[in-house]
């Protein structure tokens, strides 16, 4: 076994909250620790009561009784994308209805429209400002979905920026395809079309590519039925991705359980998810990704159904779905403290959230999201008192230190 000796960098006095705990303790806190990193992983844990920090051969910080958590990650984003849709949001505030909206030329083609006319280094530039505003609150990983192409063209181009934008942060980018969005108007009337050209044409390209991890499916059935979305997924497992979807957002569908059945690594929105598919959820494993932002943002009334996830012990993770329509908000604490007041999450099951059970959604749960030895150091250190401020107070910025993978960003 490690110990700090063996390492290349160490935090004394810090105070964990590891994620890796029980039912009597989910924050897995350890009072008053020390933390070794060796090769950008954590390489040991020791009580303070047991290190002599003047005897190591390396720089070593003292966190004077910060806490220190996993870094935070959101699961769930859209913020590759073109234009802004500000006078919607003014729109609905006085009343006007989607469909007006739609007609007026607002909605989601209006931001399929201003990303199809930019260049990839036109979506980079544009999208940066949100990236870095997600990462300074202490976002060390970040899943960013295309969908705003819709097109076999441009969604290749919304994947192609997302790619690029890693060279701009340090921050871990998880790719994702969302292929259901809407059937794009080149397809009117010939949605069969559509889905064959995403299933023979841009999903073995992107996997073959190696352009995304993950495959998601939005299910309305207004734009597609269920057995072409399923068509969708079976050619996304046949691909080697993994498949999620956007489900029960607007009505009960029967969706969720279809791509937990098939293995799916989480389903999303949820509003009207009932106990089938919460058991359908429970059994193959999947991740519930509560969305608070549009649930605020369109100020929906029926919220998921977080007590019978609870009741099937489903993770429930929390991101911010930040896109132009229904959440503009490029903050992940907000999200923290808008799941504790809008869903009745407690402050300890945000942070779970945000850190272990994003994680699992995002299946890299086998090496981020909790502090643990041979985990990747992906860390933020706090200056607050107790985990529960970071779902609690907002408009200040606590965040002392960011690690990734050992290295201080921060």
């Amino acid at each position: 076994m490690n110990s700090l000796k063996d390492c290349d960098k160490a935090w004394i006095n810090v105070n964990l909250a590891t994620m890796d705990g029980n039912d009597s303790d989910p924050c897995g806190i350890k009072y008053k620790q020390a933390i070794g990193i060796r090769n950008g992983h954590i390489a040991c844990i020791e009580p303070m009561s047991k290190v002599t920090a003047t005897c190591l051969p390396y720089k070593v910080f003292d966190a004077h009784n910060s806490w220190m958590t996993p870094g935070l990650i959101d699961c769930h984003t859209h913020l590759v994308y073109a234009g802004q849709r500000s006078q919607e949001f003014e729109q609905r505030l006085t009343g006007s209805s989607s469909k007006t909206i739609m007609r007026l030329g607002g909605g989601v083609m209006s931001t399929v429209r201003s990303t199809r006319v930019r260049s990839t280094a036109q979506l980079v530039k544009c999208s940066l400002p949100r990236l870095h505003s997600l990462c300074s609150e202490g976002v060390t990983t970040i899943e960013i979905k295309s969908g705003y192409g819709l097109g076999y063209r441009d969604e290749l181009k919304v994947l192609k920026a997302i790619e690029q934008l890693q060279n701009h942060t340090q921050c871990r980018i998880v790719k994702t395809l969302l292929t259901t969005h809407l059937l794009p108007a080149e397809y009117a009337g010939r949605p069969e079309r559509y889905i064959e050209m995403l299933c023979t044409e841009l999903i073995p390209e992107v996997a073959q590519k190696k352009m995304a991890e993950a495959i998601d499916i939005y299910y309305e059935p207004h734009t597609f039925n269920l057995k072409q979305c399923q068509k969708v997924l079976e050619s996304a497992l046949e691909n080697g991705l993994a498949i999620k979807g956007h489900m029960e957002h607007f009505g009960s569908t029967g969706g969720t359980s279809l791509v937990a059945r098939m293995g799916g690594l989480s389903c999303d929105h949820l509003e009207y998810l009932d106990e089938l598919g919460v058991r359908d959820m429970a059994e193959h494993g999947t991740v519930a990704v509560l969305l608070p932002g549009p649930f605020y943002i369109l100020q929906r009334k029926h919220p998921p159904p977080v007590e019978l996830l609870r009741q099937y012990k489903i993770p429930m993770a929390i991101a911010t779905d930040l896109n132009p329509g229904s959440s503009p908000l490029a903050s992940i604490r907000l999200m923290m403290n808008m799941s504790c007041v809008l869903f009745n999450l407690t402050p300890t099951e945000a942070l779970s959230g945000v850190t272990r059970h994003a994680a699992k959604a995002l299946g890299v749960h086998h090496k981020l999201g909790i502090i643990k030895q041979g985990y990747s150091a992906d860390l933020c250190l706090w200056d607050i008192e107790h985990p529960a401020e970071l779902s609690y107070q907002l408009g200040s910025s606590p965040l002392k230190q960011k690690i990734i993978g050992g290295e201080i960003i921060k």
